[in-house]
Formats: structure tokens, C-alpha cells, sequence
């Protein structure tokens, strides 16, 4: 499971796979990620709800 995480704000789950079909993610999805995780954890909350809204994030 890959998760972006601050502290005292968001959790956001990003990917989640089974250690028996996959063992790791590659450096490209890695960095990939972090470019993700970096933008939601910057937004606002408008622009997390703008998010949901439009369908782009799904809470869970």
C-alpha cells in the first residue's frame, strides 16, 4: 500500500497491490507518486473537494 501522509493534516492512499502479484513498485511509479502525494498534500481543502466532486478522488 502506498500511502502520502503529513502529519496532523491528510492521509491520502494512493496504490494499493498483493505482495504475491507484484513485488515492489519500479522508480518511475515511485517518483510518480511523489509528484502525486505533493500536490494533494498541498491542496486546499476547496481544491480536495473540487477533487471529489469531479470525480478525480474517492474517499474511502
Amino acid at each position: 500500500m502506498i500511502v502520502a501522509y503529513r502529519a496532523n493534516s491528510r492521509a491520502v492512499f494512493l496504490y494499493g497491490f498483493a505482495k504475491n502479484e507484484r513485488e515492489n513498485i519500479d522508480p518511475d511509479e515511485l517518483l510518480s507518486f511523489r509528484e502525486i502525494a505533493e500536490g494533494l498534500l498541498a491542496a486546499d481543502a476547496a481544491k480536495i473537494r473540487e477533487n471529489l466532486e469531479a470525480g478525480t478522488l474517492q474517499e474511502i
